[in-house]
């Protein structure tokens, strides 16, 4: 049998697999391929500045993205809203670089706890820039959820808050704001002019910076540095044919499953242990959104059962 056709046997069993399977490991595949790139930048920030990393990962992501923009060019960086484009780019920028920043300098179990409270921060923006409506019970999931965030971020009363944590917290606030931009461009942008926005608009934004904390990396190092930026992409690619696949609502939840590989990567590569306090956080703000999104999940199906035309 020739490669190809094993390839196409291959193809139409994995078609035969039901749809919220598919998109399931798809978006483990996704998960477990983030927290390699976050195990990575905490490896390349021993030697590098995070703005150079994030030079670095924006210039191989760009590559691997570069064929797609000259094919679709114009179109492809032709967008009707301008200002939001900006706006995801900044707000895009500051997620990583916060981000990053908490990654190198606190426990990967603790930043990846962290990051998980974006979801209770897209509610928030939902409300001010969707103007969706959120209930009792939704409200009182995030502030139970923020207090998990709290008790990992452990905050003193003499130093105030963890500074890393606080980074921590406001790259999940930046991130939910990029994600609730991106609601916004679809409406009018396609998804490669997005993609190529972000990509060349933060590449360029690092050059300057990037120079000034510069360190010429060896060829190691610089595999090191291409692995994040390819990592990086192949896993948001993971994660929009999970999203494609099958419903949100059924795959959000394995979303999580970074925490059990960040416990992993920071036990056998950096020595951490995460403490009692990362647990306690993790099932509270888990569970607080958990049940948010099954709020959504719920309220979403209500809405599409009271929009659907009478039966005949």
């Amino acid at each position: 049998m020739s490669p190809a056709e094993r390839l196409r046997r291959a193809q139409i069993r994995w078609a035969r697999v039901p749809a919220n399977v598919r998109g399931g490991l798809w978006i483990l595949a996704s998960a477990g391929l983030f927290t390699v790139m976050a195990a990575l930048i905490k490896l390349a920030g021993k030697t590098f500045h995070v703005t150079e990393i994030l030079l670095f990962r924006q210039f191989f992501m760009l590559l691997l993205i570069l064929p797609v923009v000259i094919g679709n060019y114009p179109e492809s960086l032709q967008t009707k809203r301008a200002d939001l484009q900006i706006l995801r780019i900044v707000a895009a920028l500051l997620a990583m670089l916060l981000s990053f920043t908490a990654f190198i300098h606190l426990p990967l179990a603790e930043v990846i706890t962290i990051s998980f409270s974006r979801t209770f921060f897209i509610t928030i923006f939902a409300i001010l820039m969707l103007h969706e409506i959120v209930g009792l019970r939704r409200w009182s999931a995030m502030i139970i959820g923020f207090g998990g965030v709290l008790i990992v971020a452990q905050p003193s009363v003499a130093a105030g808050m963890n500074a890393y944590g606080l980074m921590a917290i406001g790259g999940a606030a930046c991130a939910a704001l990029t994600m609730i931009i991106i609601r916004l461009l679809t409406r009018t942008d396609k998804p490669i002019t997005i993609l190529s926005h972000q990509a060349i608009g933060i590449g360029v934004l690092m050059i300057a910076p990037a120079i000034w904390f510069w360190e010429t990396p060896t060829l190691a190092q610089l595999a090191l540095l291409a692995a994040i930026g390819v990592i990086s992409a192949i896993s948001q690619l993971c994660n929009i044919y999970g999203l494609r696949a099958a419903e949100a609502s059924a795959t959000a939840p394995l979303d999580y499953s970074r925490l059990i590989w960040a416990i992993l990567f920071g036990i056998i590569l950096f020595g951490e242990w995460p403490s009692a306090n990362v647990y306690a956080g993790a099932v509270i703000i888990v569970s607080a959104g958990l049940f948010t999104m099954y709020r959504e999940h719920r309220l979403g199906r209500q809405r599409k059962t009271k929009d659907a035309p009478p039966s005949v």
